[in-house]
């Protein structure tokens, strides 16, 4: 595995993202270690609010939302996922798989050694948040959804999506940040959309972020959707509080909030909310909203 990383020049002068970077080691899986960034604000002894980006964003996505919940008093993690952000990149499309995702996930909550936690995911952060949940559930107090799902394969995963998962493996070139643009419901500026750029200097280090939209199920033979499936039999007994705080302009997810309230138990009696005039980059629209209602829900379920 040849393993790319970017140049921390590129990370200088990002608008309104002036947290120190914290960073740990962790097992690739195939022999050597990988480095992982993380965002690590307010204090150590606070339970950890867990924040969980997706697909091709990174802890930048969650700028506006980190100072207010560090403000109520609360430990905010936001680590960048292998591929993304200031973490380490393996170069080939191959190197990403679901399981791998998961492997490292698993193994950078066990380096922060936190529990009790409160994660937020969206997008990929939740078909790996989720999945998290599901298997170590005694960690979690409770869970933010916004966004996101956990696909299986044994249903549709709808037009939008095929027509991205199609367009992300033949476009020549990965625009990042004109694509998270694109899927913003307000105006992105242009320092902002070059700060999503930052990670990825060459073409060559967006491996992980060309491998996501083909590692989702979209087939019931995936070969996630056997964990994925394990998956959903816990979250189908999961009774602690579980909310969703999905957008109403995202044709992507559109939707699926309505199945993680029908299917897991913590759902019954949330304030369930819809985040208006924002698309599926939500955090990015609307982040100081998205975090009132975290520290609202935190603060109603403590």
């Amino acid at each position: 595995m040849k393993i790319l990383r970017t140049p921390d020049e590129q990370f200088t002068n990002l608008p309104d993202y002036a947290f120190e970077p914290n960073y740990l080691e962790i097992p690739s899986g195939t022999g050597e270690s990988l480095r992982i960034h993380y965002v690590d604000e307010g204090p150590r002894e606070a339970a950890p609010v867990l924040l969980l980006h997706g697909e091709p964003t990174w802890s930048y996505l969650y700028r506006k939302m980190i100072p207010p919940l560090v403000a109520a008093g609360h430990r905010v993690i936001a680590p960048d996922l292998v591929g993304f952000g200031r973490s380490d990149k393996p170069s080939e499309v191959a190197d990403y798989s679901y399981q791998r995702h998961m492997d490292w996930l698993h193994a950078v909550v066990d380096e922060l050694q936190i529990n009790n936690i409160s994660l937020f995911c969206q997008d990929w952060g939740g078909l790996l948040g989720l999945r998290l949940v599901a298997e170590r559930p005694d960690d979690f107090a409770r869970v933010v959804a916004a966004n996101t799902f956990l696909p299986t394969g044994d249903r549709h995963p709808g037009d939008a999506f095929l027509q991205w998962q199609k367009l992300s493996q033949e476009i020549p070139v990965f625009e990042t940040g004109k694509l998270i643009r694109g899927a913003c419901a307000r105006h992105v500026p242009d320092e902002v959309r070059d700060a999503y750029d930052a990670p990825f200097p060459e073409e060559h280090y967006k491996a992980g972020a060309r491998a996501f939209p083909i590692l989702v199920p979209t087939s019931p033979d995936n070969p996630a959707s056997p964990a994925n499936r394990k998956a959903w039999e816990v979250l189908q007994e999961f009774n602690k509080p579980f909310l969703c705080a999905f957008s109403d302009s995202d044709p992507i997810t559109r939707g699926g909030e309505k199945v993680l309230q029908k299917l897991i138990p913590g759902c019954a009696g949330q304030p369930h909310t819809t985040i208006e005039n924002a698309g599926h980059f939500l955090q990015e629209d609307a982040g100081e909203e998205l975090a009132r209602v975290i520290n609202d829900f935190i603060a109603r379920t403590s």
